[in-house]
């Protein structure tokens, strides 16, 4: 679904419950408390505090749940109408270079705190879920810096956050925060997504990177690099360019889109540009975002203004 399909079908609250939970339970309602099969719904006669009108009751005499299809849910005890909700994820999801709060606060009408909050709890459902496979073929990996300009050769990279990137040609990328890029870090990233019988692998001249190969059990001349000190950026197939094009992307995302982000949130933000890029060719990238989000467990605001 895109963004006009989105404003179309699902205009209404009850529109909104009925998607989630077709999302969220394709072969049935279920209790989210005991997994139980045995569900009523529940029919109000009056008025209530609470505006669901999709409420399920558990019948399993040991449990009793009253439910509903947001309930455990990134979406648990919003009183932001669901309409608002599914075309912010809309939003975001068919954003290439994303979409930053200033502008969810004037497309949905809402405060800013509202929107930073939201985007952030998208953000969050687009970080989970199962493991990945591991990238084989020919494997690029670089790292990057983001953070402010700085005067100067000497110190250009201190305060700035490290991003390492891995990204298969023809495939998936993969983007991490690192504390610094010492072998010593570079080394868990590759040996957890780079498969073992890669052919080869393609990183610039950067002393950590041979060390981090043998930790991780890449030996010889599947390991290739390109020297760019040596103003040299391609050497027939050897070259990062394709892994160099990804962290374009992401900073143009910065640069045009949140202006700055902080190290304290950069990971949610590097999930989302890794999880969109990932699923670009998707038609049911929509679908497929919101059935993580009532997959994920809620995200408190104190818990995401917390001090690190």
């Amino acid at each position: 679904m895109n963004l006009i399909d989105v404003t179309k079908q699902l205009q209404t609250e009850d529109q909104c419950l009925d998607f989630l939970k077709a999302r969220r339970w394709p072969d049935g309602v279920r209790c989210p408390e005991c997994d139980g099969k045995r569900i009523s719904r529940v029919e109000r006669k009056s008025p209530s505090k609470n505006k669901r009108t999709r409420l399920y009751t558990c019948l399993e005499p040991a449990c009793g749940y009253q439910f509903s299809p947001t309930t455990g849910t990134m979406f648990h005890d919003s009183h932001l109408p669901l309409t608002k909700w599914l075309t912010a994820v809309a939003l975001i999801v068919h954003a290439k270079k994303s979409m930053s709060a200033k502008q969810m606060q004037r497309h949905l009408a809402v405060s800013y705190r509202t929107a930073w909050y939201m985007g952030h709890r998208i953000r969050k459902a687009m970080a989970g879920g199962p493991t990945v496979t591991k990238l084989s073929g020919t494997v690029e990996i670089d790292e990057t810096y983001i953070g402010g300009k700085q005067r100067g050769h000497r110190g250009m990279n201190r305060n700035k956050e490290v991003v390492m990137g891995i990204r298969e040609r023809g495939g998936d990328l993969r983007l991490f925060q690192l504390p610094d890029a010492t072998a010593e870090s570079l080394t868990n990233p590759i040996r957890e997504n780079v498969s073992s019988d890669v052919q080869t692998v393609m990183t610039d001249e950067a002393q950590a990177y041979p060390l981090a190969m043998m930790a991780s059990g890449i030996h010889g001349s599947r390991h290739k690099t390109i020297k760019h000190l040596d103003r040299v950026y391609v050497r027939g197939d050897v070259y990062t360019n394709t892994i160099e094009s990804a962290f374009s992307l992401f900073k143009r995302g910065i640069v045009g889109s949140f202006h700055s982000v902080s190290g304290k949130h950069l990971e949610r933000y590097l999930a989302e540009f890794e999880y969109r890029f990932n699923r670009r060719k998707a038609p049911d990238l929509f679908e497929r975002t919101v059935g993580r989000m009532v997959g994920a467990q809620p995200m408190q605001y104190r818990e995401l203004v917390a001090e690190q």
